[in-house]
């Protein structure tokens, strides 16, 4: 699917609407483009700080703001590359701790579209690129740059020399663009997407994995091997628990005891444990105990079950009632919502889904949780139709208290005049995520 940017800054809004002109607008995996386009700007990817490099399904945008929450508790500092962004470009583009300005984006976004004439490069290609050029003239301890789609044909996987790796959670997602037929690579879906995230492997370096399916786990091994690169994964070469009193983390160099993290959700914990174990595997940074424990409250990363505050979307339910934000949207996303949401009331839920997406696999975790559910539209985006939502709802996880809206404005006002009170949560897309923040004046900085 394309993807879409716009900016309130004119000199943004102009190489934006550059790009979006030059790009084929959907998503290119493969390496050829970007290696060209890289080569065409001096190779800036080859003169980054040292490189933490995360993939995975899910989990490794939360995993990335581990990795940066402890990297700055020790008072170091690190550039982050991400995506998407929620409310502002810029969000992607975070320079020794800051987000980028708008005038040194334009500026990276022309050089690099000055030179990109004739590749038919991506979105995502450009702005990787131009991430990178940004990164390579400004000092900094680190950099933290996660994975845009798969791994091996990633635009990202263009660094060479990474200091460690790691891979987050594995699920289907991207089906369209992961799991197409190729000769020599696994029939399975999962074990597909195994093969595709361990294609940031590279000689010699760390490769922190989570634990998986035995056969998931053993094309990851496969793929590391073949690299020669070194698996690290969970249960093997580090372990954690998590409990009441906080999450327990051991490895060769001995255990740590850690707050829990702040950021809601279970499955928090497996992300902060990935990050530390990542950090305590590699030899370019040195982090103390401190650190770790600091960044569990620290590390935040907006719409991962993100509870909004006080702003104009909140205001239109009753006092008392709390609005949730969360842009999962694959049913490994749904599975750790139901998981987070385990011993609670049911909530009324306001979702929406783009129109690539497995609906009734991302909501079927939270069947049981579904108190009313309002469809909405996802704007600027193809999305599945709201009123086909709701019908789906209603006859495959039987919810019958379902309602087509227009916005998220009109469905929480009909919430608020026309149902129980309740907890609410807005879900099912990380485009919609970023519109409800911006409605709700609560700008990721």
């Amino acid at each position: 699917m394309p993807d879409h940017a716009h900016s309130s800054d004119p000199a943004v809004q102009a190489q934006l609407d550059r790009l979006a002109a030059l790009s084929p607008g959907r998503d290119i995996l493969g390496l050829e483009r970007i290696a060209e386009l890289c080569a065409r700007l001096g190779n800036p990817q080859d003169r980054l700080p040292p490189v933490l490099h995360v993939a995975g399904t899910n989990g490794k945008g939360s995993t990335c703001a581990f990795l940066r929450a402890a990297i700055e508790a020790e008072g170091l500092t690190t550039h982050v590359y991400s995506s998407p962004h929620l409310v502002r470009f810029n969000e992607r583009i975070r320079i020794a701790g800051k987000l980028i300005d708008d005038s040194q984006l334009a500026a990276l976004l022309g050089e690099v579209l000055d030179v990109a004439d004739g590749l038919q490069a991506s979105f995502f290609e450009v702005t990787t690129a131009a991430a990178f050029l940004a990164f390579a003239r400004t000092p900094a301890d680190a950099c933290i740059v996660e994975v845009g789609l798969g791994g091996r044909l990633d635009a990202t996987n263009i660094i060479a020399h990474p200091a460690v790796c790691g891979i987050a959670s594995l699920g289907i997602d991207h089906e369209a663009f992961l799991l197409a037929p190729e000769a020599n690579v696994p029939a399975a879906p999962l074990d597909r997407i195994a093969f595709e995230k361990a294609g940031i492997a590279k000689a010699g370096v760390p490769l922190v994995t989570q634990a998986y399916p035995a056969t998931a786990r053993a094309e990851i091994a496969k793929q590391t091997a073949k690299a020669g690169a070194m698996l690290l994964d969970r249960g093997g070469a580090w372990e954690a628990t998590a409990d009441d009193k906080g999450l327990h983390y051991r490895d060769a160099r001995g255990a740590l005891d850690l707050p829990l993290p702040a950021m809601a959700g279970a499955h928090q914990a497996d992300n902060a444990a990935l990050a530390v174990a990542m950090l305590r595997h590699q030899t370019a940074l040195a982090l103390s105990d401190e650190a770790f424990a600091v960044s569990m409250k620290a590390a935040r990363w907006p719409a991962r079950l993100q509870r909004l505050g006080a702003g104009p979307l909140t205001a239109l339910l009753p006092q008392g009632t709390a609005l949730w934000l969360d842009g999962g949207h694959n049913p490994d996303a749904g599975a750790a919502l139901a998981k987070a949401l385990a011993g609670q009331p049911p909530l009324h839920i306001i979702c929406g889904l783009l129109a690539n997406k497995d609906a009734a696999g991302f909501l079927r975790p939270i069947a049981d949780k579904i108190a009313s559910f309002q469809a909405v539209p996802i704007p600027g985006h193809e999305h599945h139709d709201p009123q086909a939502l709701c019908r789906q709802v209603q006859g495959e996880l039987g919810v019958a208290d379902v309602r087509a809206c227009p916005d998220v404005e009109t469905a929480l006002r009909h919430i608020a005049h026309n149902r129980a009170p309740t907890d609410v949560l807005v879900c099912g897309s990380l485009y919609l995520a970023g519109v409800v923040l911006d409605l709700n004046r609560e700008w990721p900085v």
